[in-house]
């Protein structure tokens, strides 16, 4: 174990001794559960980022696209992030070696700079839009309860919202950089604050269903996988497209199965990211654990993450499924064009109807008038209208509004203000804390304060900064360097960690064998395969983006430079490296 490490730093701390008496004493009188409660802690740090502005934004259009049949695919997801995170847990609890140190001395230092690197740049960026969604919620929902009218559009306004929310996060984000109370009050907030936000989405489903709004056979039913949904539309807008004459089923179908495959990578994604695999072992070093807290490690993250998560996108999913699932606008279903024009979603709905009408027109689109396209597109269908309107991003903010007759006003303004407000804030303190941990990483000093404030602040003044830099072209470059770097980088960093569950080098005698080897390697398999197939579907995607060429050539040139220094790091690594670090 590295000296330095947080683990070893922490051993003769009486709490942390004391805890490890009391796991000790449960294991040998097999109770262990009362003890796994009240130690957890790490796995609700994994939940608090979890749960997050992108985990809404595509369980919401999971549910948009899909109505219930995709509620598979996030429990898929988190299950397979349970094996990769539990994996990495026995890796770092097993040795007490920081895993950053031990990548970079066993398998390849551009490996573990990539993981690092791709962390911080994932913090950084995945920051910003969570002070946005925060902001939102009160301007949108909470400040305009009892009849106010919400924050506003100022600058000045943001900019002074997003210093109390960083000095906030901030504030809470050190009491974790001390044991005792301090840190215990810490976890207490953060599992009221996630348990906040499980509360109001499983509110909303729970009055759903108390006033016979849902189907639950169809909701146990769509949690049985269905792979050919990556290739076909699902749910009820298969219905609507197979209905459609042959000439246009192509053109819907098409449309249809890129935004279902999108949204099914997205969510997938924000199940677990790559400074979610970061987090983990630094959060359970700094805490002292070691050998005897694996079984709570695993325990921790199936029901601090996974429950919680799954519940939180299960009822997300639903929810959303009932308001927009193959719903139609009246105004968008009329065929006078003034009506049309007055639907709250024209703007975004003109430009697919103008798409539909030009594939129609053929050669012909490009010598006809937009008026004449829309009064065309006027005289769809109300399927392909329908099928228009599916294709269109809402927010919980629609949602909530979507919902208001049935929940009341003031009622739905609060759940969903408090939900999403819990969500962004929640998940801005943590990626503050993953950024810590980093920094304290690069300059090699796991026990300092300094760069672990550093890293925090870092991480919180990029992610304040939403107002000018998540925005226009900028936010769009920005997107596809954390998305394609950071896709790229999550298999890598899962191959690592199945490398490492697999090397007596590394673990010795606590190298899983026979069964349970086979097991952890089956499972491991799967998952490194999923993530695989989900981050060469993004980058590609991104890469083949026609809106935006050069996109091509950042991902592109983000690939081969990358590979090009693993390349190099494996063929310059020193021979005798691993049998030195072995005799230690």
């Amino acid at each position: 174990m590295d000296s330095a490490s947080p683990s070893r730093s922490s051993l003769g701390n009486e709490k942390v001794q004391s805890d490890r008496e009391m796991l000790l004493q449960a294991q040998d009188e097999g109770r262990v559960l009362g003890a796994y409660v009240r130690l957890s802690g790490p796995g609700w740090l994994q939940s608090a980022i979890t749960l997050g502005g992108g985990s809404l934004a595509s369980a919401l259009f999971l549910g948009v696209l899909g109505g219930t049949s995709l509620l598979w695919l996030q429990l898929v997801a988190i299950l397979f992030g349970v094996i990769m995170l539990s994996a990495i847990s026995y890796v770092t609890l097993s040795t007490g070696r920081r895993p950053f140190e031990a990548i970079n001395s066993e398998i390849n230092p551009a490996l573990g700079w990539g993981w690092l690197i791709a962390t911080c740049t994932a913090n950084m960026i995945a920051c910003m839009p969570q002070f946005s969604l925060c902001y939102d919620a009160l301007d949108r929902n909470l400040f305009t309860l009892a009849g106010g009218q919400g924050l506003g559009d100022a600058t000045q306004t943001k900019l002074i919202v997003s210093a109390v929310l960083l000095i906030a996060a901030g504030a809470i984000v050190l009491m974790n950089t001390h044991r005792g109370a301090t840190a215990k009050l810490f976890d207490y907030f953060l599992k009221a604050l996630v348990a906040m936000v499980v509360l109001c989405f499983f509110g909303v489903v729970v009055l759903l269903a108390v006033n016979g709004k849902l189907d639950f056979g169809r909701i146990v039913a769509g949690f049985i996988p269905r792979f050919d949904q990556w290739t076909t539309p699902t749910g009820e807008l298969g219905g609507l497209i197979a209905g459609l004459p042959e000439e246009m089923q192509a053109f819907w179908s098409q449309r249809i199965v890129a935004a279902q495959r999108s949204v099914m990578i997205a969510a997938a994604a924000t199940a677990v990211g790559i400074n979610m695999t970061f987090l983990l072992p630094y959060s359970m070093l700094s805490r002292g654990w070691d050998k005897p807290f694996r079984g709570l490690a695993r325990f921790d993250l199936c029901t601090g993450m996974a429950i919680p998560y799954l519940l939180v996108t299960s009822c997300v999913v639903i929810a959303a499924s009932f308001t927009f699932h193959a719903a139609t606008d009246e105004q968008l279903a009329s065929d006078d064009l003034t009506e049309m024009k007055t639907s709250s979603v024209w703007a975004s709905v003109e430009p697919i109807l103008i798409a539909r009408v030009d594939q129609e027109l053929g050669a012909a689109a490009a010598s006809t008038d937009v008026e004449e396209k829309l009064a065309l597109a006027a005289g769809l269908s109300i399927e392909e209208k329908t099928l228009a309107l599916s294709l269109v991003k809402r927010d919980a903010f629609q949602l909530s509004q979507t919902l208001s007759p049935l929940l009341g006003e003031s009622r739905a303004k609060l759940v969903f203000g408090l939900g999403v407000f819990g969500m962004g804030f929640s998940t801005i303190m943590i990626l503050m804390l993953i950024n810590g941990y980093a920094f304290r990483e690069m300059v090699n000093k796991p026990d300092a304060t300094a760069p672990f404030v550093l890293g925090c602040i870092v991480a919180g003044l990029v992610g304040a900064c939403w107002i000018y830099l998540w925005s226009g072209s900028a936010r769009f470059w920005l997107a596809i360097f954390a998305h394609s770097f950071n896709a790229m980088l999550l298999p890598i960093a899962y191959v690592t960690f199945l490398l490492m569950m697999n090397s007596r080098r590394i673990l010795g005698k606590e190298k899983p064998t026979g069964t349970r080897m086979l097991v952890w390697n089956l499972l491991m398999t799967l998952a490194v395969i999923g993530s695989i197939a989900a981050a060469a579907t993004a980058i590609y995607d991104k890469a083949m983006d026609k809106d935006h060429p050069m996109a091509f050539y950042v991902v592109m040139g983000i690939l081969i430079t990358y590979g090009a220094i693993v390349i190099i790091g494996f063929m310059t690594r020193k021979p005798d490296r691993l049998a030195e670090q072995s005799e230690k």
